[in-house]
């Protein structure tokens, strides 16, 4: 009470101060024929510097909001629906405690009417609420709109607008007065240091095989030698070479980022597209066969003969084609390499600039030794001599390529629900394939290229027993918890393999079998009905982080706690590929220009996160008030921390019971 007082006293103190401003909003209307029954009434406002009209949508508590109604009865036409607003600012209010959401300098609302009496010429409509500063003036406005002479808009409104009612309550259940969220920033996943130290890591790899090692020796020695008239000369020329070697794997990235800036979404529909990922499957077999010497992956022999011919240009542009005839050359070895990190890049959330930055690191790690050699020859002689260890590394990563094979299969799987490659046939795949790598490490198995091996070193034994391990981990993931009645999940395989409830064994069509719904108007009824703040969940069939934050932070009971008791779940899959509704398939904008068309629901949930929330990373967790619409506190993406992400949970839930 003595908080109200005092802000009645500041009230007027205030207005009898600024008595003298009488009309802070400068009004202008227009009308817009749609049809020959329907127009839209365009009320355009210009708001004088530090003052606030408030939105038809504000917090109940706060400023009066804009109400548009007939200025008196009448049967002659009726309003559809509410006004369209344009773009208003939300911000907490310390007096009222409550967020509100506002105007500044200029706002345009267009209220549609349509009109049951053809006769009818004008139109009033009155419009009140509040205009602020530090004191409020009401305002109470009447408008009257003539629709004589007015020509139908050339420009008819589709479902295409974001802001267009019909989208809203069509795909998602609600109203523009329902849907008052929060846009938030996007939440990168990974950093694109994580990506580049794993894209260093595959060229560090490349190194160790019979394609790129023995290049080393060879080229460091050309360039000391045409150095020796001039020893910085050769040096520059080196390090000039190691820098044109990343910037060839660099150039290779530059139409993703066409693709990314055409269509944001284009990578992650690539990632989950069934039949790519069929494709990729095929492709990592084909190389894991490569590697194991059954056959060379070879470029065309012109390409090689083009570059070579271009190193006789000698400069600056010499050393650039030397580059490129290495990468070219080498291409049998770093190919399949460069398939993993492209594959695991689509796979990704942070598209291109991932791409980018793993091409950046692989070229880092490949051009480096090149320059680091050339300053310090005498390094040279610390090196291992080539020998059969170079054919072993391309056995092993050949393992490795079949075993990520059927990552992309099981994406297919996933995405599709075949119910092929489920937990059970997955992990016994992973099971035989690194038990053959266990066996070839201890020499039991030999493939074509492989060297006479008089005696097992110490690496290949102490390889094969940490391969052995693996093995037996892997089938440590067919224990049971009698909690949940599925599969431990095994956090090494997070994302890799498919979820645990993805069985034939113990089926579970929910999270840690907690309440989940996959249906937005189902699961906001739900939680109006029991009074919970909800969580949307944005995920993925093939996302790695969701399965992460499924198996091994949801499980955990202090965050199991909050997700069974406290919230209502509603998971919304990003890449499901069932087909909607024909009534639901609508063509909708993009939020950076552009439309697209809506076909199955897993477009219906990105849409619904790119438009409402201004991100399209998974996974991506959301609270909000389900009788007020109100975004609880700053959305989350991937969150690993317990106490991070409890915090995160609990501020909702205080918001929840305080707002």
């Amino acid at each position: 009470m003595m908080k109200n007082i005092l802000f009645l006293f500041a009230l007027i103190v205030y207005t009898s101060g600024y008595a003298q401003v009488i009309a802070p909003v400068k009004w202008t209307t227009s009308v817009e024929k749609i049809s020959e029954t329907e127009y839209d009434l365009v009320i355009n406002a210009e708001i004088e510097d530090g003052w606030h009209v408030y939105s038809q949508y504000t917090a109940e508590g706060g400023s009066l909001p804009i109400v548009i109604d007939k200025n008196e009865p009448t049967e002659d036409y009726e309003l559809v629906g509410k006004a369209i607003e344009s773009d208003t600012i939300r911000k907490y209010n310390d007096i009222f405690e409550v967020y509100e959401s506002y105007f500044d300098h200029n706002a345009t609302l267009k209220q549609r009417v349509k009109l049951n009496n053809s006769n009818t010429s004008t139109i009033t409509l009155n419009l009140t609420g509040q205009v602020c500063k530090k004191a409020c003036i009401q305002i109470d406005e009447v408008f009257t709109f003539s629709l004589s002479g007015v020509t139908t808009n050339n420009e008819t409104p589709t479902v295409t607008n974001s802001n267009n009612n019909d989208v809203n309550i069509m795909l998602y259940g609600m109203t523009p007065d329902e849907v008052k969220l929060i846009e938030s920033s996007s939440v990168e996943q990974k950093s694109l240091w994580t990506i580049f130290a794993l894209g260093f890591l595959g060229g560090l790899l490349a190194l160790l095989t019979p394609c790129v090692f023995p290049m080393i020796p060879l080229t460091v020695s050309f360039f000391t030698k045409s150095g020796k008239s001039s020893k910085g000369s050769g040096i520059s020329k080196a390090v000039l070479y190691g820098f044109f070697i990343l910037l060839v794997y660099l150039i290779l990235s530059i139409p993703f980022h066409l693709l990314d800036s055409v269509n944001p979404d284009i990578l992650n529909e690539i990632s989950t597209n069934i039949w790519l990922n069929i494709i990729f499957f095929a492709v990592f077999v084909f190389f894991a066969f490569s590697f194991f010497g059954y056959y060379e992956l070879t470029l065309p022999a012109s390409w090689t003969t083009k570059t070579t011919q271009g190193e006789n240009a000698g400069g600056i542009v010499g050393v650039f084609f030397m580059a490129l005839t290495l990468a070219i050359v080498s291409f049998s070895c770093t190919g399949p390499i460069l398939g993993s990190l492209l594959a695991g890049s689509l796979s990704s959330d942070g598209g291109a600039w991932q791409l980018t930055a793993g091409m950046a690191g692989f070229g880092v790690s490949l051009g480096l030794p090149f320059a680091i050699f050339a300053m310090f020859p005498n390094m040279m002689n610390a090196l291992p001599k080539s020998g059969g260890w170079l054919n072993t590394t391309k056995v092993i990563l050949g393992f490795l390529e079949l075993a990520l094979a059927f990552k992309f299969l099981s994406n297919a799987d996933l995405v599709k629900r075949w119910g092929i490659l489920k937990i059970e046939p997955f992990l016994i795949i992973w099971i035989i394939i690194f038990s053959g790598l266990a066996l070839y490490l201890f020499a039991k198995i030999n493939f074509p290229h492989d060297s006479p091996l008089k005696k097992l070193t110490f690496p290949r034994i102490a390889g094969g027993i940490l391969v052995t391990s693996f093995v037996i981990y892997l089938a440590s993931g067919f224990r049971v918890n009698k909690d949940t009645n599925t599969y431990i999940p095994l956090t090494l395989l997070s994302g890799l393999a498919p979820p645990v409830g993805y069985s034939w064994l113990f089926p579970s069509e929910s999270t840690n079998n907690l309440k989940t719904f996959k249906d937005l108007k189902e699961g906001i009824a739900y939680a109006k009905a029991v009074n919970k703040p909800v969580m949307i969940d944005f995920t993925g069939y093939a996302c790695v982080n969701c399965r992460k934050m499924e198996e091994h932070v949801w499980p955990l009971e202090k965050i199991d706690n909050y997700l069974r008791n406290e919230y209502v779940l509603i998971s919304l899959y990003v890449d499901d590929k069932k087909d909607l509704p024909d009534e639901e398939r609508v063509e909708v904008n993009r939020v950076n220009g552009g439309t697209r068309l809506l076909k199955n629901y897993g477009h219906k949930w990105a849409n619904f996160q790119t438009q409402f929330f201004k991100s399209n990373s998974q996974p991506y967790y959301v609270l909000f008030n389900p009788n007020t619409f109100e975004v609880l506190n700053e959305p989350v993406a991937y969150t690993p921390d317990e106490d991070e992400y409890a915090k995160f949970l609990q501020s909702g839930i205080n918001n929840f019971k305080t707002r």
